[in-house]
């Protein structure tokens, strides 16, 4: 009996301790595997995004100049999954097993914002992670952070969390040098861009890709969803600027990717320059998909209904109008310090004042009383969204709101005729791309007679667009 006693109890702890191998067995293999396979700190388990910890833009740190932006509130998106699309989109840099053996063993340049994540985690942390070897990071207008002002000079600087250099290209220098590019190996641009050929950040995207044809670097591109879609409107422009780059319309309909493969196919980086360029994919995506921008991409465009009216409202920028720039609404409201901002047709007439804060270091009639309407209530589904007592519900949820000529043409016909020729500044015509525009208001064209003089031009860029799609 005693000896099965003992027996009993070696075979007890012989069991307990083949469980407790084999626990650690398994353990060890997990990690192995997940090192081996590059995704020890994010992989996707039912479109569920692990995130790596110690996020150099976690929305509680404050280091390296003041912390970022913060994401849109959680909950923000209705749509569940690993992005924040219909049917769970998944942005290129999420796609870390299709891009990630492309970089070992070489030095890396980013070309990234605060718009750059992978998931909620930033793409300069994640790739930290792998031991990637960022030696530097362009960075384009608001800055690596994207904190600094529209039009506002971006500084060189070290980074103060990871001493990465950060060489601006919003300045002076809009497109790294010879010598900036000789010890790069690869170059990676990631920055969410909103469709509209106003945004500088594409215009950077080309001078990018004229360094790297020009110095015969490597262009990886990690692609983003364009928020509106499919969708295509505007003059194509006839003058070049910063802000108007490319011969394509305000409202473009392509993501960065497909416009970096338009910029290649159709020659825009003159000298018969070809960038080699390789982009990674969206996945799970359209351009008839509902996608939510998960962080603010710049300081003024808040929130997605922002996003969507921004085409629209742009144009302001070229006239004595505020948009709210130095409000808590900046591109929902439009007004002037002038009695004549009353007389303007519009449901929700306002009052506003701007005054200096984030983003708006120095606003248009800065400590004026403008006098306009508020434009986002126009589409704001719930009543609550429209009391003023309230603070709006969700601004996210706004998806395909399509691009107006109507509240330029009011404004510019309640303008009395003493003022008119005050109306529109010389910036007016570089956001345009051209003088015919400013000369069609002038003249009293309707907006039906304005859209109608595009089609030409929209149908043969239609036809030229179709060439370099990567999505349905």
């Amino acid at each position: 009996m005693q000896f099965f006693t003992k027996k009993f109890y070696l075979y007890l702890f012989l069991f307990s301790t083949f469980l407790i191998i084999l626990f650690l067995f398994f353990n060890n293999f997990t990690n192995i595997f997940l090192k081996n396979e590059k995704i020890n700190t994010f992989y996707a388990e039912k479109n569920n995004v692990i995130l790596v910890k110690n996020n150099l833009f976690d929305e509680d740190t404050k280091q390296g100049g003041g912390g970022s932006l913060k994401a849109l509130p959680s909950g923000s998106s209705p749509f569940g999954g690993r992005g924040l699309g219909l049917g769970g989109v998944v942005v290129g840099a999420e796609n870390l097993e299709k891009y990630l053996p492309l970089l070992k063993n070489k030095k890396i340049a980013l070309v990234v914002n605060h718009t750059a994540l992978v998931g909620k985690t930033h793409l300069v942390d994640t790739l930290l992670s792998y031991s990637v070897d960022i030696i530097k990071i362009f960075v384009p207008e608001h800055g690596f952070r994207g904190e600094a002002d529209a039009g506002e000079k971006v500084a060189n600087t070290i980074d103060q969390k990871t001493k990465i250099p950060l060489i601006s290209l919003y300045g002076k220098q809009k497109k790294p040098t010879k010598k900036q590019l000789e010890d790069v190996d690869l170059v990676i641009f990631d920055i969410q861009d909103v469709g509209a050929r106003f945004y500088t950040y594409i215009s950077t995207l080309h001078y990018i890709m004229e360094a790297c044809a020009e110095n015969n670097k490597n262009l990886l591109v990690l692609d983003r969803p364009n928020p509106r879609g499919d969708e295509i409107m505007g003059n194509i422009r006839k003058k070049s600027s910063f802000v108007a780059l490319h011969p394509i319309p305000i409202i473009h309909g392509l993501t960065v990717g497909e416009l970096a493969q338009m910029i290649n196919g159709e020659k825009w980086l003159g000298k018969n320059l070809i960038c080699n360029l390789q982009v990674i994919k969206n996945e799970n995506y359209t351009h008839q998909s509902q996608y939510v921008l998960p962080v603010r991409p710049s300081p003024n465009l808040p929130n997605q209904l922002v996003i969507m009216l921004y085409p629209s409202l742009c144009f302001f920028e070229g006239t004595n109008v505020s948009v709210g720039r130095g409000t808590d609404t900046p591109f929902e409201v439009i007004g002037v310090p002038f009695e004549w901002g009353k007389e303007v047709k519009g449901e929700y007439k306002i009052s506003f004042m701007p005054i200096e804060k984030f983003g708006a270091k120095n606003p248009m009639h800065k400590g004026k009383t403008c006098f306009g309407i508020n434009i986002s209530n126009n589409f704001l589904i719930d009543k609550m969204d429209k009391d003023p007592r309230i603070k709006p519900m969700n601004k996210n949820r706004y998806f395909k709101i399509p691009f107006s000529l109507e509240y330029l043409l009011e404004f510019y016909k309640k303008c009395p005729q003493k003022d008119k020729k005050i109306f529109f500044n010389k910036f007016f015509d570089t956001l345009v791309g051209d003088t015919l525009l400013r000369t069609q208001i002038v003249k009293g064209f309707s907006e039906k007679q304005i859209k109608k003089s595009w089609e030409k031009e929209l149908e043969k860029y239609k036809i030229m667009r179709k060439k370099y799609l990567l999505y349905e």
